[in-house]
């Protein structure tokens, strides 16, 4: 079990260490971008056709049950 507790003591020293230098590296990209004049953008998912208008139909069927619950309210 010694030997256990030591390795599981070494991956958690290795742990806290790569943490540490991922931040160091979050904070030197937000460096870099400031420094640009830009920020760093996040690649932009594309939708497929199907999926934009599956979110359409859905949007037209919420938007008739608010119509229709504003009709039956006056």
């Amino acid at each position: 079990m010694t030997t256990l507790n030591k390795v599981v003591a070494s991956l958690q020293k290795e742990y806290s260490r790569l943490e540490k230098e991922m931040g160091q590296v979050g904070k030197a990209l937000d460096a870099l971008g400031r420094a640009s004049g830009k920020k760093l953008k996040r690649a932009r998912r594309t939708l497929s056709k199907e999926a934009r208008q599956r979110i359409a139909e859905a949007q037209r069927i919420r938007w008739a049950k608010v119509r229709k619950a504003a009709k039956l309210a006056k």
